[in-house]
């Protein structure tokens, strides 16, 4: 009887992907019991120099394990190695980044961006839109139902939702509309709506600037966050190395680093595989539980 599958996509072949998939797969670090196929030609990209190529065999790769992920039962999980926007931009993808891609795929609604590490776990009420989008972008609906899946992922991982603070938009949130409204109109009613589905879980709006500090000291178990930046900011000062990305909502997990392609140190064998130790740890663990 074949053991359960892990698909990982090598990412852009001219980045780090390979480096650090051979890495984290000889670390001795990964939990027994799975097999691991990576998928991807990296004689498609020269490291450190991307091309039509490489992104060609990026769009490639990914295309592949999303469809083997829907479509073979023994694959349990993905894990996709880092790729270029711009250069999947180039050859026709049409997603502002990986995470839609697989919410497309599955045909999913809702679902939802995580970032977790060591010392945060992180969701994100608003996913890549320019900053001047975020305000018109944040509703009542989207803002419960990131909040239930956030909520729910905390719960599969520890047992419990635990508390989690959801953060304001605005400078010392919005001061009672001194600095802005959202606050009142929109984030407080959706922490009211979530306290019936998840009682004493859900605090806020929290002023963003020293939420942070109180959850990466233990007060909270995860914060939600209302644009990318101010989530990813505070994560990748702290857990750089641990933290994993992780979409959802979807059927299946699908997990990947929290870094990029980093084109300017491809092939010079110093990139470390620390975030993909843990992205295929955190797919391991999720593919296990019901």
């Amino acid at each position: 009887m074949s053991s359960p599958r892990i698909l990982i996509s090598l990412g852009d072949p001219a980045g780090v992907g390979p480096e650090v998939i051979d890495k984290a797969l000889s670390s001795g670090k990964l939990p027994s019991g799975f097999e691991f196929e990576v998928i991807g030609d990296r004689s498609q990209g020269i490291p450190g120099k991307p091309d039509l190529s490489s992104a060609k065999e990026s769009l490639r790769a990914l295309q592949l394990v999303g469809q083997r992920l829907q479509d073979e039962a023994d694959v349990l999980a993905v894990v996709t190695g880092p790729v270029s926007k711009s250069q999947l931009e180039m050859v026709g993808f049409p997603f502002p980044g990986q995470t839609e891609y697989f919410a497309q795929l599955f045909d999913n609604e809702p679902y939802a961006m995580c970032l977790s590490g060591a010392s945060l776990t992180v969701g994100l009420a608003s996913i890549h839109l320019p900053l001047k989008d975020v305000a018109a972008q944040l509703s009542q609906e989207g803002i419960v139902s990131t909040a239930s899946l956030l909520a729910q992922f905390v719960r599969k991982r520890h047992g419990t939702s635990g508390r989690i603070a959801v953060c304001g938009l605005n400078p010392h949130a919005g001061e009672n509309g001194k600095f802005g409204d959202e606050e009142i109109r929109i984030i407080k009613p959706a922490i009211d709506q979530l306290d019936s589905d998840f009682p004493g879980v859900f605090s806020g709006p929290h002023v963003p600037d020293a939420i942070f500090r109180d959850a990466a000291r233990g007060d909270y178990q995860a914060v939600l966050a209302m644009y990318h930046d101010q989530g990813l900011i505070p994560l990748k000062l702290l857990d750089f190395d641990t933290a994993v990305n992780v979409t959802l909502g979807l059927p299946k997990p699908r997990t990947s680093p929290d870094h990029g392609t980093a084109f300017d140190i491809a092939g010079k064998g110093i990139a470390r595989p620390d975030s993909m130790i843990h992205a295929i740890r955190l797919a391991c663990e999720l593919s296990e539980q019901p």
